[in-house]
């Protein structure tokens, strides 16, 4: 079965059939689900959706980098409160996207240096929440690491790692080492089966399959062949086949371990 560790089932786009399709991904081979809030009401609508599919659909909690000029003292206590609710499995999607080219350069560095100060102090929650964390990294590849390395090292000497995923995993095949020697696993989704994938395939040659994760990041990037299409859970099938062609092992193996490391990331259980 196919555990999908990040989902937006809150958005917009699923108004019209979210019941349906989470009422029925068990016979389309879907054993469970992450949704991820990545606004305040994201988070809101994260928390009510674990709270009617109890046991089948998991949350996590965190404010998307974009958002980072809208948050206050109080979002953010509400993050924590939410965190702390039954279903709630992680502090995400959170962390830093410099991919917004503003106007000018010290307005773009203004935004990049309040996305850093509440990343980590989301990454703060987390340690006292004793919770993993669902990472958001896009151009912004040295600030996240330098940020994670602190967050990891701190964590590990107070007693509080619990691990994480990055998420839609972009960067360098040293770069994805580094990140599961620091002992995070990596988000695979859609792009893998893209045919301009250049960096993903050998990523996931070189790492081991015990530290990555199947994701969605539905609505989007649905995989090849509903490439521009909305996507669901259901679709990773076609993710977990790229991914076993690449390793050379059966869809079967892949869908078993993936969803196996899935339980041990959200229950915080360390290899």
């Amino acid at each position: 079965m196919i555990f999908d560790t990040h989902a937006h089932y809150d958005d917009e786009r699923f108004d019209e059939d979210r019941e349906r399709l989470l009422g029925s991904m068990e016979e389309l081979g879907v054993s469970h689900i992450v949704n991820i809030g990545a606004s305040i009401e994201g988070c809101r609508d994260t928390a009510a959706l674990v709270k009617k599919y109890p046991g089948r659909v998991f949350g996590a909690v965190g404010i998307h980098p974009e958002y980072a000029g809208s948050l206050n003292e109080e979002t953010a206590e509400e993050v924590r409160a939410l965190s702390r609710e039954e279903g709630i499995v992680a502090i995400g999607e959170i962390g830093l996207d410099y991919a917004e080219e503003f106007a000018e350069p010290e307005e773009r560095e203004r935004n990049h240096r309040l996305q850093r100060e509440w990343f980590e102090r989301f990454l703060l929650l987390a340690r006292e929440e004793r919770k993993p964390v669902m990472i958001h990294s896009r151009d912004a590849a040295d600030d996240t690491l330098r940020l994670i390395r602190r967050h990891t090292e701190t964590a590990r000497r107070e007693g509080s790692f619990r691990g994480g995923v990055i998420h839609c995993f972009s960067y360098s095949p040293e770069l994805a080492e580094e990140y599961v020697r620091l002992g995070y696993h990596l988000g695979i989704g859609g792009v893998l089966t893209f045919k301009n994938a250049k960096r993903l395939p050998e990523v996931v040659e070189r790492i081991p399959l015990s530290r990555l994760v199947l994701e969605t990041d539905c609505p989007y990037l649905a995989p090849v062949p509903f490439r521009g299409k909305r996507n669901e859970s259901s679709y990773l099938r076609y993710v977990a086949e790229r991914l076993a062609e690449i390793k050379g092992i059966s869809i079967d193996e892949v869908e078993a371990a993936t969803e196996a490391n899935a339980w041990r990331l959200i229950h915080g259980v360390l290899e």
